[in-house]
């Protein structure tokens, strides 16, 4: 049997909103244009020598009924204004034989920015701890180069995808989403 690896990723976001809990989420999978997949949810290594492709491009690679990998992170609340958040963070070393770690974060009060940050120091933490390296987000952060830095020549790069929203005001089901998508060829 061949080894399954994806060589191929996207990230995508959406919410929904509907009186039923279950069509929430099928509208947010709308939004963020994945529903036509039957989703199979993984954990949390992104492989060696895998492109971060554009949405654009990996949405329309996607076919009606296609078994897909997706990384994926959800929450939903029927209760008016609260705050939900989901978001998928990315973690990577630059050098892209290396593999990589994707974390996923939802929860209540934060909004999307605070959501991706998040995921992205946790992708971040998990990386560096497979290697060995004891790693602080708020000290490691090299703002102007916009990377991680850990270790003496170690860098990590990371990007995240999030999406916030508050909870509809007639009580309908708000349902977020953030996700990373492997697509295998």
């Amino acid at each position: 049997m061949d080894k399954i690896v994806p060589k191929r990723m996207f990230f995508t976001k959406g919410v929904g909103y509907h009186r039923n809990k279950l069509q929430s989420f099928e509208l947010a999978l709308r939004d963020a244009g994945i529903e036509k997949c039957n989703l199979v949810t993984i954990s949390s290594i992104f492989p060696p020598d895998c492109k971060i492709i554009s949405k654009a491009q990996g949405l329309n690679s996607l076919l009606p009924g296609q078994i897909t990998f997706v990384v994926l992170a959800r929450e939903e609340t029927n209760e008016p204004s609260r705050l939900v958040t989901a978001a998928v963070g990315l973690a990577r070393p630059k050098d892209k034989n290396q593999y990589g770690y994707i974390s996923e974060h939802h929860g209540f009060g934060q909004n999307a920015r605070q959501s991706g940050d998040f995921a992205e120091d946790l992708a971040a933490t998990m990386l560096a701890s497979t290697l060995g390296i004891e790693l602080d987000p708020d000290k490691a952060w090299d703002e102007r180069r916009q990377h991680y830095v850990a270790g003496k020549d170690r860098l990590f790069v990371s990007r995240s995808v999030a999406k916030a929203a508050h909870g509809h005001q007639n009580g309908l089901w708000t349902t977020v989403l953030a996700s990373a998508v492997m697509l295998l060829t």
